[in-house]
């Protein structure tokens, strides 16, 4: 069972008072079964974010949470047998470029080693906008803005491998946050913190 809380930031962000927000992530109908397994990790889920909305994704261990989550984000959505459909902004995301679902949908996955993938914190926060195809400057002042921004520019040289687990998942988060994602999805954020 998903329990859905929406609430918008700070009444407005846009300045619109809450009116014809945008819908920029829509599950339609969204039924999920992985490989070998008889019974669906996710059956029949439907639902829709508009810019600037919050919305938490509850239930017990083991109800599809994580599951759901992953199916949002192309590039690791889990093997088996989907039906039904997921749009960014109007567009299922099996047709978005790869670019868009890059950087577009930001992911923080559960378990922060999982989503590490250089060995040095400051190539950790330039990885994704490396990638992206950045200029060196523009890769350069989004970096020391966003380790500013979270407090971890003393961390810079320091490997990802003496980072405590709190410290890692917060490398993660900044990590995406600094490709400036439209929708950012945390998969149980508050698992690793110090």
């Amino acid at each position: 069972i998903y329990f859905l809380l929406r609430t918008c930031f700070a009444a407005d962000h846009r300045g619109s008072g809450g009116k014809n927000q945008m819908e920029i992530l829509k599950i339609e109908d969204l039924t999920f079964t992985y490989p070998q397994c008889n019974s669906p990790a996710v059956k029949n889920v439907s639902f829709d974010v508009n810019e600037g909305e919050f919305v938490v994704v509850c239930g017990a261990t083991g109800s599809g949470k994580s599951t759901l989550l992953r199916l949002c984000k192309r590039e690791i959505a889990p093997l088996g047998e989907k039906s039904g459909c997921i749009k960014y902004k109007n567009t299922p995301i099996e047709e978005l470029s790869a670019k868009d679902c890059a950087s577009s949908i930001g992911f923080v996955m559960q378990k922060p080693e999982q989503q590490l993938v250089t060995d040095k914190v400051w190539h950790e926060l330039a990885f994704g906008l490396e990638n992206m195809g950045l200029s060196q400057n523009v890769i350069a002042r989004r970096v020391a803005e966003m380790a500013s921004y979270f407090g971890i520019e003393h961390w810079f040289g320091k490997s990802v491998s003496e980072l405590s687990g709190g410290q890692k998942q917060l490398l993660n988060l900044a990590s995406v946050m600094v490709m400036d994602p439209e929708i950012l999805i945390l998969d149980e954020p508050t698992a690793q913190l110090d």
